[in-house]
């Protein structure tokens, strides 16, 4: 398995124009996590909005630097909504980010993932259990949990950019990020991190704000993770899950201070 590690001076420039350009990142995300999600991406200097209604959707997106997909709390109204916000986004020359929560387990989450997938989304983020399945590959999972490793689903991931031009990041322990054929590998995190809702969803809201910047997307997206990653092991330390939150905002919002420095 060929992967390379990305700098640290790749991670912060991903942090300083995440600040320099502000994107404004249309969230349309699972119920559960509105909140952590908006202030991840104010703590690193985007600007979020949650605009769900299917008319409201399809108009927002394509003012939007980016959109978010992420279907954890799916429903039928709500995939109609989410269609109508990323054809729009495509005519807009949006980037939008799929977050294919626990596909594969579910019959209407599955189905209408494969069905964005022909939508061409500039990125995907998922886990190895998720990933696998988007692919067409047998894969474990239970719901959001999944019980395959990353290193696992990276041929997956690979093919899958392939096939569907995204960027793919498949996280764990260590995440993979690849565009089918370039891979970048993201190492540290924190145990913690899989103890508090909305770690994995914040993420891919910070992937699809990465997706706005200029510069090489793979990068970006792997600047993304990291910056993740870094805070979240900044945040851990001595902690439990009720305090993690507030430290883990804290690092992230203090990496703009490095960026200044």
């Amino acid at each position: 398995m060929q992967a390379d590690l990305l700098s640290p001076a790749q991670t912060m420039r991903t942090v300083h124009l995440l600040h320099q350009h502000a994107p404004l990142v249309h969230c349309m995300t699972n119920d559960v996590v509105q909140t952590f999600t908006a202030n991840v991406l104010l703590a690193l200097g985007a600007s979020p909005a949650m605009v769900i209604d299917a008319s409201e959707a399809a108009q927002f997106s394509a003012i939007a630097s980016a959109l978010l997909i992420n279907v954890g709390t799916l429903t039928q109204s709500r995939a109609q909504a989410m269609r109508a916000a990323v054809e729009s986004a495509n005519r807009a020359n949006t980037p939008w980010t799929l977050d294919p929560v626990a596909v594969g387990a579910l019959t209407l989450r599955h189905e209408f993932c494969l069905d964005l997938l022909k939508l061409h989304p500039a990125a995907i983020r998922g886990n190895a259990s998720e990933i696998m399945a988007l692919a067409g590959v047998s894969a474990g999972g239970r719901g959001v949990d999944t019980t395959d490793t990353a290193a696992e689903a990276l041929p997956a991931a690979q093919s899958l950019a392939r096939v569907s031009g995204a960027i793919v990041a498949v996280t764990g322990e260590v995440d993979y990020i690849t565009d089918g054929q370039r891979t970048l590998a993201v190492q540290g995190g924190d145990p913690l991190m899989t103890r508090v809702v909305g770690t994995g969803c914040a993420l891919s809201a910070v992937v699809s704000a990465s997706c706005a910047l200029p510069g090489d997307r793979l990068e970006n997206v792997a600047g993304a993770c990291t910056l993740m990653k870094l805070a979240g092991q900044q945040a851990a330390h001595g902690r439990g899950p009720g305090s993690f939150v507030p430290a883990f905002l804290d690092a992230l919002y203090a990496m703009k201070g490095e960026v200044s420095a």
